[in-house]
C-alpha cells in the first residue's frame, strides 16, 4: 500500500494530527521573551543579569532557530497569566530555586543557592529600608525593647531615626539607652532574628495589597500644587497632628530636591531629559536652579540656561507635571536605594 504523502508545501498527510509543539526549557523561554519585546526594554532588563546569565541566554538564543507563532503566543500568555495570578510578584529563595530548574544544570543549583541564601540574610539589614518606617515602628512596639534596640543598631541611621520618631517616647528613650550597651550578638540567635524579620516584615510587607494610608495619602498630596498642598497638610494638623506629622515625613515634591548631596543630585538629573529640566527650571528659586544646574551633565548645561534666560515661558500646569515628574524620579531612585535623601544632613 502506498504511504500516504505530505504535499507540496510540507503539510501533514490527511488524516493525521499535526504533531505537538515542542516544549521550551527556562532559558528558551527567556530567550523568546527578551526577543519578541522591544529591543530598548529588553536590554534594560539583561543589565539586571550577571555575565554567566547573558551568556547562556545569548547562547540559547543563537540556538533557537525558528519559534512557531502559536507557541510564542502561548508563551506570552502564560507569562501574562502568571503575573496576574496571585496578586503581587514575590520572589524567595525558594522560588529562584525553582526559576534555576531547566535553565542551570542541577550540580550547580545547590552550590548556588547557598550562596543566595546566604547573601538574602545579609542584605536584610539593607532591605529593611524598604519598609515603610511606620510598619517598623508599629512591628517593635511589640517586641522587647532588647530587640528593638538590636534591630534600630543595624539600620540605617536616617531610618532608625525616622522609626524611633514614630515610637511612644517611654520607648523611644529606653531604646536609645540599650543601644548604647549593645554586646557582639552570637551568629545563631542573630540569625534567629534576621529569619523572623525577614518573614514578619520584608514578606509581609510586599504581600500588602498596597502602600499604608499615610504613603497613599502623601502620594496623593504629592500631586497637588503647592497652595492646596499646604491647605491640606494645615487643615490635618489642627484635626490630626500625629496623623499629620506621618504623611508629611513621606512627602516630597520639587523644592526638597535640594535636599539631595551632590552626588545624588547627579545621579537624579542624569536620568531627567534636558527638556523636562527646562520646563521645571521656570520661575525656580534661584538657589535651586544653581544647584540643578550644577548636576546637569556639562553638554546640556549651556542649552538649558540659554532656553530658560530666552526661551518662552511654558505654561503653569506643563511647568507643574515637570517637576512632579522629577521629584517622582527621585522618589523612586530613594525607594530603589540608589540615591539617599539624608545623605546631605548626614554629611553635615
Amino acid at each position: 500500500m502506498t504511504q500516504p504523502q505530505p504535499d507540496s508545501k510540507g503539510a501533514p498527510p490527511a488524516g493525521k494530527a499535526p504533531p505537538p509543539p515542542p516544549k521550551l526549557s527556562g532559558a528558551k523561554k527567556v530567550a523568546c521573551l527578551l526577543l519578541s519585546m522591544d529591543k530598548r526594554l529588553a536590554s534594560r532588563l539583561l543589565k539586571h543579569f550577571d555575565e554567566d546569565d547573558i551568556k547562556l541566554i545569548a547562547q540559547t538564543a543563537s540556538d533557537l532557530g525558528t519559534v512557531p507563532k502559536p507557541l510564542l503566543d502561548e508563551l506570552i500568555e502564560e507569562f501574562a497569566t502568571n503575573l496576574k495570578s496571585g496578586g503581587d510578584l514575590l520572589a524567595t529563595a525558594d522560588e529562584v530555586e525553582q526559576l534555576l530548574n531547566g535553565v542551570v544544570p542541577p550540580e550547580q543549583i545547590s552550590e548556588i543557592m547557598s550562596q543566595v541564601r546566604s547573601k538574602s540574610l545579609q542584605s536584610i539589614w539593607l532591605r529593611l529600608s524598604e519598609v515603610p518606617e511606620s510598619s517598623l515602628a508599629q512591628y517593635l512596639t511589640k517586641e522587647h525593647p532588647q530587640i528593638a534596640a538590636l534591630v534600630l543598631s543595624r539600620a540605617s541611621p536616617a531610618y532608625a531615626a525616622g522609626t524611633l520618631r514614630l515610637l511612644p517616647s517611654t520607648m523611644r528613650n529606653e531604646v536609645m539607652r540599650r543601644m548604647l550597651s549593645i554586646k557582639p550578638i552570637l551568629e545563631a540567635p542573630l540569625k534567629l532574628l534576621e529569619m523572623n524579620l525577614k518573614e514578619d516584615i520584608l514578606y509581609k510587607s510586599a504581600r500588602n495589597s498596597g502602600p499604608t494610608i499615610h504613603a497613599r495619602l502623601a502620594d496623593i498630596i504629592n500631586k497637588m500644587d503647592r497652595k492646596h498642598m499646604d491647605e491640606v497638610l494645615q487643615d490635618l494638623e489642627a484635626h490630626r497632628p500625629k496623623e499629620a506629622e506621618i504623611v508629611r515625613s513621606l512627602l516630597f515634591t520639587f523644592e526638597d530636591i535640594a535636599k539631595l548631596n551632590t552626588g545624588a543630585m547627579l545621579a537624579l538629573f542624569d536620568q531627567v531629559p534636558p527638556e523636562r529640566t527646562i520646563t521645571a527650571l521656570h520661575g525656580a528659586d534661584a538657589h535651586l536652579r544653581d544647584l540643578i544646574l550644577e548636576a546637569v551633565p556639562a553638554r546640556a548645561r549651556r542649552m538649558i540656561e540659554q532656553e530658560v534666560s530666552t526661551g518662552k515661558k511654558p505654561l503653569t500646569k506643563e511647568i507643574t507635571k515637570a517637576r512632579r515628574a522629577i521629584a517622582d524620579l527621585a522618589l523612586e531612585l530613594i525607594e530603589k536605594g540608589i540615591i539617599d535623601l539624608n545623605e546631605k544632613d548626614e554629611e553635615e
